[in-house]
C-alpha cells in the first residue's frame, strides 16, 4: 500500500468534486492537476480512474435528491409520483443525443481532441458565452422542472453532446442550453444535475469495462484503495459543491463562472506554450 498515491487519489476526488457540479470544466483542472500530482499508475488505469471516479460525484446528486428523484416514495400522491416517472423519461431523452455521438466518436475524441489547447480555447469560447447569455435580459418561463417539455429536454440534451469537447464543462453546457431554451437558473442546474445521472454511470460503466477486457480484474491495493478514496471524497465534496451552487444562484448570476473560466484558459494556454 502506498500512502502517497492514496493522498493523491484524495486530492484529485476534492478537485473533481467541486469541478463536475461548478460549470467551470472538470478536464481542465484535471490537466493543470496532472502536471503537478502524477498518480503512479499505469495509463491505463489513470485513464479509467479519471472518469470512474465521477460516480462519486454522481451518488451525492442521488443523496441530495434521493426523495425529489424516488417515484416509488410513500410520501407522494399520484401526481407527484407521476410527474418523478416523467422527469426520469426526460432525463432518459435528454441523454440520447451524447450517448449516440459518445458512443460513436469516443476513441476519436479522446486521440485527437485532449489537449491543452483545446481545453485552454474551449476554456475560454465558453467563459465569453457565459458572459454573452447573462448580459441578455430575459424572462424565464421554465421556472419549475415540471413545465419543462420532451421537446425541451431533447434539446438541451444535443447541448451537452457539446461537453464531449474536453474544457466544455458538461454542466455548463446543460446550464448555457437551458437558459437560452427560457429555463431559470435552478431548473438548468438541477436538471443539468439529473442529466449527468444516467451519462455518468454509463461513461463511467463503459470505460470500466473497456479497462477489464484490456487488463482484466487484477487490481493491486493501491489500486483499489485509489478507486475507492478518490470516489469517496469525489462524494463528500460533490454534496458540498451542489449545496453551494444552489445556494449561490439565488443571489448571483454565472457571470463569475465566465470570467473564471477565460483567465484560466489564458493560464493553461500560456502555461503549456511556455513549459511544454
Amino acid at each position: 500500500m502506498n500512502l502517497i498515491e492514496i493522498i493523491k487519489s484524495v486530492i484529485i476526488g476534492i478537485v473533481q468534486g467541486i469541478t463536475e457540479w461548478l460549470p467551470i470544466s472538470s478536464t481542465g483542472h484535471m490537466i493543470l492537476l496532472d502536471e503537478f500530482i502524477k498518480l503512479n499508475v499505469t495509463k491505463s488505469f489513470l485513464d479509467m480512474f479519471l472518469v470512474v471516479i465521477q460516480l462519486g460525484s454522481i451518488l451525492a446528486v442521488i443523496y441530495l435528491y434521493f426523495n425529489r428523484l424516488n417515484p416509488f416514495s410513500k410520501g407522494k400522491n399520484e401526481q407527484e409520483k407521476k410527474e418523478t416517472f416523467s422527469l426520469w423519461l426526460k432525463v432518459v431523452v435528454g441523454c440520447i443525443p451524447a450517448a449516440v455521438v459518445g458512443f460513436l466518436f469516443d476513441d476519436f475524441i479522446h486521440e485527437k481532441l485532449y489537449s491543452p489547447t483545446t481545453v485552454a480555447l474551449t476554456l475560454i469560447l465558453y467563459g465569453i458565452l457565459f458572459i454573452i447569455v447573462e448580459n441578455q435580459k430575459k424572462n424565464y418561463p421554465l421556472n419549475k422542472l415540471n413545465k419543462l417539455n420532451y421537446k425541451t429536454a431533447f434539446l438541451i440534451g444535443i447541448f451537452q453532446v457539446l461537453a464531449l469537447i474536453p474544457g466544455t464543462s458538461r454542466s455548463g453546457a446543460t446550464i448555457i442550453g437551458a437558459s437560452i431554451l427560457g429555463a431559470s437558473k435552478s431548473v438548468a442546474a438541477e436538471y443539468s444535475f439529473f442529466l449527468a445521472i444516467p451519462v455518468m454511470f454509463g461513461a463511467s460503466g463503459f470505460k470500466f469495462l473497456k479497462y477489464v477486457l484490456k487488463v482484466g480484474m487484477s487490481f493491486s491495493i493501491t489500486e483499489s484503495l485509489i478507486l475507492v478514496f478518490g470516489m469517496l471524497s469525489a462524494f463528500f465534496v460533490s454534496v458540498w459543491a451542489i449545496k453551494f451552487l444552489m445556494n449561490y444562484i439565488k443571489k448571483h448570476d454565472f457571470k463569475a463562472f465566465g470570467y473564471y473560466r477565460i483567465i484560466l484558459g489564458i493560464i493553461v494556454l500560456l502555461y503549456f506554450t511556455m513549459f511544454n
